[in-house]
């Protein structure tokens, strides 16, 4: 868990007040306690976990559940209005900005995207449903995914198109990652 929660403050530029870390804080938390024994202690854990969850919710208005997979060096950019399914799964190097929901299509069937790594989603996108987005991805803001999407592509509109990216911008996003 720690070394988890030094990489995000990395990763974070060392910003202590930055939303996005004070969720990532949560989030690893959250994850770490499943491992926790005894039982009686989890479940403490939990308590504190779930409360702690709750206030970051309403302070930062970011929703993201230990349930959720996130690799290493996940970033939320800006306050508010981002919701993850706890049925999501992020690569590694991966950004959201504000209003994005990364989610179910439908209620009744409870499956969430599969983000690949170096993926950039912008402000107000929503991806939903049981799809997979590639590698080196790049989505538009307030764009609509409701198909896979392939490595190093561009997803773009309501609902989005997919276009072919060209090597030069596949080349800076992957520098931009490290």
């Amino acid at each position: 868990m720690f070394e988890n929660i030094k990489q995000d403050l990395k990763s974070y530029q060392g910003d202590f007040g930055a939303q996005g870390f004070w969720v990532m804080l949560v989030y690893r938390f959250g994850r770490w306690r499943y491992g926790v024994r005894p039982s009686i202690l989890r479940k403490v854990l939990s308590l504190i976990y779930k409360v702690l969850y709750k206030f970051v919710q309403i302070m930062t208005g970011i929703e993201l559940p230990c349930e959720a997979e996130v690799g290493k060096n996940f970033i939320i950019d800006h306050f508010g209005g981002v919701v993850v399914s706890g049925y999501a799964k992020f690569g590694d190097n991966c950004r959201i900005r504000n209003g994005v929901v990364i989610g179910l299509k439908n209620v009744e069937d409870p499956g969430a995207p599969n983000i690949g790594n170096n993926v950039d989603i912008g402000a107000g996108a929503k991806v939903l449903g049981k799809i997979q987005i590639g590698n080196n991805v790049m989505i538009g803001a307030n764009a609509v995914v409701l198909c896979d999407v392939p490595d190093n592509a561009i997803a773009v509109g309501v609902p989005a198109k997919i276009k072919l990216r060209k090597p030069m911008q596949i080349e800076t996003l992957a520098s931009d990652a490290k």
